[in-house]
């Protein structure tokens, strides 16, 4: 898997660089800031994923996003920030963005994400895709995506992340994550629970 990462904070890129190269077929470059980025796009061989620092020089908030996109062609391209909110981040998957990686991820989440996203998967934390629950005390006015309701229809037959991923022929992680975001949207502690309020609300 081959990745661009591109930031204006060398330790950033020193740090990321590190902690997805730990895994074994990861390669990664770099760029200081979004021209960097798109040269780099332009000359080097095809990249599976291209992660930009929403707050580095040359990003205009998400026309940043836009450019690199067309100069990447089919190539997924994520934001990262430390300080950006859950509104820029729906904007940022609205828009096109292959997920949204807050710079406090940890090492392992870090590398499922980018895994997760190179495979033509969205990403993002659960506490920037749940929306606040209902007045009346339902579970939340936000959509499952078309993939979610999937992995719930999978869940709620008592099937492992293992076995729905055989049947939707993606990775076990991307499976897992799925889950989680799943549990965060509607609530529930966990898959079981998931299930229950699935039942309960008609979701499947």
């Amino acid at each position: 898997m081959r990745v661009l990462i591109a930031d204006d904070h060398d330790l950033v890129l020193d740090m990321m660089s590190m902690l997805l190269e730990k895994e074994a077929g990861v390669d990664v470059s770099t760029a200081g800031d979004l021209s960097g980025a798109l040269d780099t796009l332009a000359q080097e061989a095809r990249f599976d994923l291209v992660i930009l620092d929403f707050n580095m020089p040359g990003m205009s908030g998400l026309e940043g996003l836009k450019k690199a996109m067309q100069a990447g062609g089919d190539t997924p391209v994520a934001l990262m920030s430390g300080v950006a909110t859950r509104s820029v981040a729906q904007e940022a998957l609205d828009a096109g963005a292959a997920g949204f990686l807050p710079k406090t991820l940890s090492a392992k989440s870090l590398t499922n994400a980018a895994r997760f996203m190179a495979s033509g998967e969205k990403y993002a934390p659960v506490e920037f895709l749940t929306l606040d629950e209902d007045a009346d005390g339902g579970i939340g006015t936000q959509k499952l995506t078309p993939r979610e309701h999937q992995v719930l229809a999978g869940v709620c037959r008592g099937l492992s992340n293992k076995e729905i991923a055989y049947e939707l022929d993606v990775q076990e992680v991307t499976i897992k994550l799925h889950v989680k975001t799943l549990c965060g949207k509607l609530g529930a502690r966990n898959r079981t629970q998931a299930a229950m309020i699935a039942r309960d609300t008609g979701l499947v």
